[in-house]
This record gives structure tokens, sequence and C-alpha cells, in this order.
């Protein structure tokens, strides 16, 4: 296959789980750190740029978790490519004039971070900053001059030349698929390839996938990529609801839904790292079947129904809310896969909330995850949806509570009510993220806001000076 790596032309035949980490610091570009071998960290991060109905784009990517032939006709840049006939680029000038780096195992990725907003013409805004750096750790806490190095980029001015249209020209060519890693364009591409190779593992963003091969060493012999497969990578609207394809990104729905709801693009900005946004898949956090995922709670809160398909074309829909049985376990059959999200467009035009509490504000995995959504006629609540995450061993709905919500008026009484009712219906476990006590504590005190600010009683918000 051909890619470009920091403007040259490579040719390159590798195993299909390899990653592009240890491809890149086998070749040499050792700038691009291992920390984690989980994506957690950003050491590893790239500049991965695509060029699509003429337009050239560059995203940051976890290189750990990325494999090798998923970058295909992509150019890839480390840390080393950056520099330009012999300049700095601006994130490395202002890296060094800001003094940003301390022990610098954690730099590159920092730079590349950096680099990715000045290439996007990031407006010059600490918050841009921090959510584009927000993937990157540094473990020597020296986190001010590194924002400081962001802000200082961005007033740089910088012409490009990563965007330039023949670049992509010398890279791009007709390859042979290969069979252990296919790469379909369309769903009738997917279905042959998965009755032709029925073992093989379908992957998307492959950020959860990935720790198989990184973190239990395991080797998976043949892949089917779902991520260029145009039926799943599209948004559709009609009047009475939206179809959103199982492998459209996270970053790709932060920007669709950015003016239709407010509470689930706050969730989304906190989902895993920029790096992690920019390749993980709706679908992906569905068929995980995880019962910690951000996005299940809120579908089911919204009523979703799921398409999915089976490698003879055969479709099916499947209520979200019927579609875990168990820890990790899904409706999902042999060769079958995830093709669409509907939700209702009623369903978003409710009062909806949610709420994720974490360790971490970012890049970092719910203890709890509380989904809500409530109508009224008059000053009686009419319909109710309350989902948790990380309070079983799936995603659930408290419907129980939901039908004692029906009918009532909202007072502190009914709030006490439903509140203890959440010690009935729910058995969360312990672990290392949350005790059972305080997972229900915080379930009551989620449950409890919603309901308040459902009847006006919004929460004082008290913003920086």
């Amino acid at each position: 296959m051909k890619l470009g790596i920091n403007g040259s032309v490579r040719e390159v035949t590798e195993d299909p789980d390899q990653t592009a980490l240890s491809f890149l610091r086998r070749e040499g570009m050792v700038g691009t750190k291992e920390g984690c071998a989980s994506g957690d960290c950003g050491a590893c991060t790239i500049l991965v740029g695509r060029e699509i109905s003429g337009n050239i784009s560059y995203q940051t990517r976890n290189a750990c978790i990325t494999p090798l032939n998923q970058l295909v006709h992509s150019h890839v840049v480390t840390v080393e490519g950056l520099a330009d006939s012999g300049g700095l680029h601006p994130a490395q000038e202002a890296m060094l004039e800001k003094h940003a780096s301390q022990c610098g195992f954690c730099t590159p990725g920092f730079v590349v971070s950096i680099a990715a907003l000045v290439e996007a013409g990031e407006d010059s805004k600490r918050e841009a900053v921090i959510e584009g750096i927000s993937g990157n750790l540094c473990r020597c806490t020296g986190y001010a001059p590194i924002v400081s190095a962001g802000l200082c980029a961005l007033r740089k001015k910088h012409r490009s030349s990563l965007k330039e249209k023949n670049l992509f020209a010398r890279f791009k060519s007709d390859d042979a698929p290969r069979s252990e890693y296919a790469r379909p364009l369309s769903e009738t591409e997917l279905q042959a390839g998965m009755r032709g190779s029925p073992d093989a593992r379908l992957i998307a963003g492959g950020s959860d996938l990935m720790l198989e091969v990184t973190q239990g060493f395991r080797s998976i012999p043949c892949f089917i990529d779902l991520s260029m497969v145009r039926e799943l990578r599209a948004i559709n609207e009609t009047d009475n609801q939206i179809q959103i394809g199982s492998s459209v990104t996270y970053s790709e729905l932060e920007h669709y839904f950015e003016a239709r709801s407010k509470p689930f693009l706050s969730i989304l900005k906190r989902l895993g790292s920029r790096q992690i946004r920019n390749v993980g898949t709706i679908g992906g956090n569905l068929g995980n079947g995880s019962p910690i995922a951000d996005v299940p709670p809120i579908l089911l809160a919204w009523d979703a129904t799921l398409e999915l398909v089976d490698a003879h074309g055969n479709r099916r829909s499947v209520h979200v809310c019927e579609f875990y049985k168990g820890y990790k376990e899904t409706q999902l059959q042999d060769r079958e896969y995830i093709a669409k999200i509907r939700i209702p467009i009623k369903s978003m035009n409710d009062f909806h909330r949610f709420y994720k509490v974490s360790k971490r504000l970012e890049d970092d995995i719910s203890s709890v995850m509380g989904a809500f959504r409530f109508e009224s006629v008059g000053d009686e609540i009419s319909l109710a949806r309350v989902a948790f995450g990380g309070m079983a061993a799936t995603p659930v709905r408290a419907m129980e509570i939901e039908k004692n919500l029906i009918g009532q008026r909202i007072t502190n009484d009914l709030i006490r009510k439903v509140e203890s009712q959440i010690l009935e219906e729910l058995e969360p476990i312990s672990d290392v993220r949350a005790s059972s006590r305080y997972r229900l504590e915080i379930a009551q005190a989620m449950l409890r806001r919603s309901l308040q600010e459902f009847s006006g009683q919004e929460r004082l918000v008290i913003t920086e000076l």
C-alpha cells in the first residue's frame, strides 16, 4: 500500500494489526513516543491528513492504537516532519519560547496537538488550546507554559505547506485490496467481504479493539475496516427522525449536534480526547457493549432504534432498550453489524439533560452517566425517560421511576420519593472508579437536578471574571 510520511511517499506491506506507532519507531521516527499503549496519554500523537472532495484537512490520532493499514493514501506527519524548509513550525517555536518542555517525553505529542490547532486556523483562545491538548498528559505538571505556548503558536503567522494538493497526488493510487485488511467503500462490498472472510474482525475507530493487540498482546490476522463505507459515514435528516451512520465519528457528531442539542454536545466534548473523538464512532460505542459507555444512556432517553444488517443484506430494527442482553453481550448475531442509529426528532425537541461524573473532567471514563428526558401537559409530567450508565451490567432505564413520575407535579416530596426508589431499582457494584454507595448518591443527585431544571429551577452558573 502507498502512504505519505513527512512529505515522502512510502510503499509498505505490514501485518494487519501492525500499529502506526511501532512502524514509525522502527523506521527511525522515534520522536513519537509510547506512553500508555491505550490512547490515553497522547505521547504518540500524529497528524493524519486526507484529501476529500478537493479539501485537505489534518486531524490528530493516537499512533499506538491506529492500524498502519488504515492510513493508506493519507499523509502522516510526525513531530520530525513539522519543520518546513529548515524553519521550525510555529508550535515548535512557541514551545521553545515559552520554555514549555520539562522532562521532554510528552513534548512531541503536545507539539503535534498544538500544530493541529495551527493547521486548522483556530482562534487564539485559551479554551481552544485547552480542548486541543486535553488528550495529552504531562507527568511533570507543566501545563501552564504549554497552554501559553499554544496561545503563542496560534498568534504566529503561518503558511502551511502540508495542504499542497500535489503532495497528496503523489501517493494516491489504485492499490490492490488486501484480503487480510479489507477497506470496503460500500455496504455491498462490506457484506461481500464478511461472506468471504467470516472470521475477520470489524474495525472502525479501533480505540477499544486495538487494545487487544497493544495490551492483550494478541494477534488479529484479518480486519474489515468500516471507516470508509459510504452509507455508514452519512447523517440524514427527515421530518421525523435523524439517521446516523454507525461509522460517524464523535468529532463529526460534535459538529452536527452543535446547533441541535447543547446537553449532548457537552457530553461529546468530554468523551475521550480529541485524538479519540477524531476516530471513535457512535457504532463502536454501542457495539462494544460496555456498561460505562457514554452514548447508550443518551440513546435510551431519546428512544432511539438501531438498524442491524447481516452479511447477506438482511435488515432488522432493534430498540436500544432491547439491544443489551448482559455484560458485553448484545443482540448482534454472528456476521451482523450496526448500520444506522435512528433518533426521533420529537425526542430531541423534548426537554433533555445529560450528566457525567468522572474522576477527571476530560479524557476519562464515567463513574456514573445519567440521561433524562421529560414532557409535560400543564404542570404534570406526561413522559419520563430516566437512563443510567455505570449502574448495572448494561446501560439501563429506570422504568419503575419513569412510571411513578407520570401524571405527577414536581414537588420536593416527589423528588424525595423517586430518589429513594433509586436505592430499590439499582444495585451498582463497587470498583476502582467508585463505590456502590457513591454511585447511588450521584444517581440520586442527577435525577434531582434534572427534575429541578425541568421545573424551571436552573442552577446558578458562576463564570470567571
